[in-house]
């Protein structure tokens, strides 16, 4: 059965969905068979995948009831597209009985091939959110190296403390990454170490780089691992230690090391 981690934040501008592009990258370069689930309406990780926005179905389709999550599946087998629709179908699940389990219904469907799903959330904390939190076994935090960052992380945590305690008993917070830092800079250094203070070991060492090079290869739709080698050397050092906190994923941890 697949390992979920929803990787989420409480707002947009955190680099959340270059994480979970790029994690999927490394993970499939190591031979983990990787899902991808865009949960976010505006599609970036989508468009990432080369998707084409009227590609059909999509993860809207799904959740609404319309089509099966197989079917949903595109980009050679690697992730579950969003599109705009996905706010509508968010508006409508508010009024049906379970609509907090939606998405934990449909991941069952999913085939015994993939190893690892990740589920890209949108940049709220509202159903989706509360959806991709019920279905995951971990959730994986991105904070920008900001002065609200741990107020915002804060909040998160709190949703997904209440999606622990009322909704998925099973769910455990993977870690926290520090997302487009500059660790020259002291406001970088601060976040970091206010980030330890109340975290703890959930941190995670890696401390992603801030580069507009992320933005260059999301628009070119090339991973960073080939775009820039010397930036990839970050999420090499996340992806290691995601292996490492995840049970059953020995091997892969081993490739890893090789690749590096």
């Amino acid at each position: 059965m697949a390992t979920t981690i929803a990787v989420l934040s409480q707002k947009g501008g955190t680099g959340k969905t270059t994480v979970v592009r790029t994690l999927a990258d490394v993970m499939e370069r190591v031979g983990v068979t990787t899902l991808a689930v865009d949960l976010d309406p505006q599609g970036n990780l989508s468009d990432y995948r080369d998707v084409p926005p009227d590609a059909e179905p999509t993860i809207a389709d799904v959740l609404a009831g319309r089509a099966p999550l197989v079917q949903a599946i595109h980009g050679d087998g690697t992730i579950v597209p969003a599109n705009l629709s996905l706010a509508e179908t968010e508006l409508a699940l508010g009024g049906k009985m379970g609509r907090e389990l939606t998405l934990r219904k449909a991941l069952a469907e999913i085939p015994e091939r993939y190893q690892l799903v990740l589920l890209d959330c949108p940049p709220s904390l509202g159903l989706l959110t509360v959806n991709a939190l019920a279905a995951a076994d971990y959730a994986l935090l991105t904070a920008q190296a900001q002065y609200f960052a741990l107020q915002g992380l804060e909040q998160a945590m709190e949703v997904v403390e209440l999606a622990h305690g009322s909704l998925n008993s099973g769910l455990e917070l993977l870690g926290v990454v520090l997302n487009l830092a500059d660790m020259r800079t002291v406001h970088s250094r601060e976040a970091l170490e206010a980030l330890k203070e109340h975290f703890g070991e959930k941190v995670f060492q890696a401390v992603i780089r801030a580069s507009i090079a992320y933005a260059e290869s999301a628009e070119r739709a090339v991973s960073i691992l080939d775009f820039r080698p010397d930036l990839a050397t970050d999420y090499l050092a996340l992806a290691e230690e995601v292996l490492g906190r995840l049970p059953g994923f020995e091997l892969a941890q081993e490739r890893l090391w090789q690749l590096t």
